[in-house]
């Protein structure tokens, strides 16, 4: 009897993204096994597995962006190719996507971020249903914003996909895209919810071969439900294969003779990572849920907390909180840390510019006077700085915390500011666990440290104060304790 059974796998994917939040966001959402890479360079992923490559890119110029793109694109091995961009169009889309279009059959693009507010109708992105050109979104950015996505593509050719088609009973969907491709254009779909981003990933995966998406972190996550589907489907088929095989035996016809056995079919899925569930990242708030992932060993020891408590319980690694970004919602929050007795430092602008200066911090000071040992740090935003100066103020400010970095946990808010503390430490690789809450993605380190990262613009003004509890459970606000408000952060001028 001739082979004619394997094991059913998820595809691999390969996504790129140009800061490190937005691509640990994607990460998240992807849900498959994967890692975060802080690239330029990869391996590229492994069957049910998914990659997503950091390519630092936000603060490039045009023309390096786009060599970037192409580079990375060498280590697409087949699978599903997806680029993440920003919700807000901001960073060298033109010029990025432009490369990334090179060499595919075609780019189906879907910006829309519902959880944000950030929606697509007529080709135009909305922000909480206001055009993103009349708002103030754009305030930090050297120009004006784009009045369509397809005039933030600069010159790649794009047709709009309006609502009402991606609302469509099948296959009108479907359809729709493969003549927009047909006619040599990139399809830019309107949507407004995650049912309309479920519809375009899945006409998107039925076009084959060759095509590409775009997107938010929203389309990520349509693609992530997509593959927790095909992943069941992978599951069943594996038990058919066991109840063949065990029919096979009791027939007298051989339990080996002409069907693939588990371990002898090269089920490349146990083989890349047997410990993890294929489930997508779970939103959690503390730090018991994140190491019993379903499906996983708790007793495995590369997802123990390496943090071993003192006899009253508080953990002896510190939380270093580092906010980089310019968002004025990053006074509240920082306000909410403090008020939960955290201690604040503030950084002045000039001493992280100027490299005659270099303040250091030492936040082991701080373990035994401040509840769980947590630190928020933020730029002194008595003045303000030109955004041009985001990625020195970024790298002063990762030089500043990168002694105290070396030996905390971390809370890095602004994709920018993220990358350059961890390029401060070295790290090149993070496994993904969770997302505290949407867009705050909290990742293990080589060494079973945890990071969070966080786009700037994103969460309530409770949001750092939900992740330092997601990581010291027993934090909580002091009663009756005064707050002066914290000194407003920098102006950086940092994207999502």
């Amino acid at each position: 009897m001739s082979r004619t059974t394997r094991t059913v796998l998820p595809p691999r994917v390969f996504a790129l993204a140009d800061d490190l939040s937005g691509a640990a966001e994607v990460a998240a959402a992807l849900g498959l096994r994967g890692r975060i890479v802080l690239g330029p360079a990869t391996a590229p992923p492994r069957d049910g597995e998914s990659v997503v490559l950091d390519l630092d890119t936000r603060q490039l110029a045009p023309e390096d962006a786009a060599s970037a793109v192409r580079a990375a694109l060498e280590y697409a091995d087949g699978g599903v190719v997806l680029k993440k961009i920003d919700s807000l169009l901001r960073g060298n889309l033109a010029a990025e996507a432009a490369a990334y279009a090179t060499g595919a059959r075609g780019v189906v693009i879907a910006p829309a971020l519902p959880v944000a507010g950030r929606t697509v109708r007529e080709g135009v992105v909305n922000l909480h249903g206001t055009a993103l050109h009349t708002t103030d979104a754009w305030r930090a950015e050297p120009g004006a914003a784009p009045v369509s996505v397809g005039a933030a593509l600069g010159g790649v050719p794009t047709r709009v996909v309006p609502l009402a088609t991606v609302r469509a009973p099948e296959p009108a969907l479907h359809d729709r895209l493969r003549a927009v491709v047909a006619e040599g254009y990139h399809p830019v779909c309107d949507a407004e919810t995650d049912t309309d981003l479920d519809a375009i990933a899945e006409a998107a995966l039925r076009l084959g071969p060759g095509i590409r998406l775009m997107g938010t972190g929203g389309l990520a996550a349509a693609l992530g439900r997509r593959l927790a589907q095909v992943a069941q489907v992978a599951q069943v088929a594996q038990v058919a294969q066991v109840a063949r095989v065990a029919q096979v035996a009791q027939a007298g016809l051989g339990a080996g003779a002409g069907v693939g056995l588990p371990g002898r079919d090269g089920d490349r899925a146990a083989e890349a990572d047997p410990d993890r569930s294929t489930e997508p990242a779970r939103d959690c708030s503390t730090e018991a849920d994140l190491d019993r992932p379903t499906g996983t060993d708790t007793a495995d020891p590369a997802r123990a907390d390496a943090v071993s408590p003192a006899p009253d319980g508080t953990p002896t690694r510190p939380l270093l909180v580092v906010v980089g970004t310019a968002e004025p919602t990053a006074v509240a929050q920082i306000a909410q840390l403090v008020a939960a007795g955290a201690r604040h430092v503030t950084l002045p602008a000039h001493t992280l510019t100027d490299r005659s200066t270099r303040p250091t911090l030492n936040i082991r000071t701080g373990v035994g006077r401040t509840p769980h040992g947590v630190t928020v740090v933020s730029i002194d935003g008595s003045h303000v700085v030109d955004p041009g100066a985001a990625r020195g103020l970024a790298v002063g400010l990762a030089r500043a915390v990168a002694e105290a970095a070396h030996e905390s946990d971390l809370v890095l808010t602004g994709g920018e500011t993220a990358r350059r503390v961890l390029d401060a430490l070295g790290i090149r690789e993070l496994l993904p666990l969770d997302q505290i809450h949407h867009g705050a993605v909290r990742s293990r380190t080589a060494d079973g440290r945890r990071v969070v990262t966080r786009p700037g613009s994103y969460g309530d003004t409770d949001s750092l104060l939900r992740i330092a509890r997601a990581l010291r459970p027993g934090l909580a606000p002091p009663s009756g304790q005064p707050v002066a408000p914290p000194v407003p952060p920098a102006p950086l001028g940092e994207p999502t």
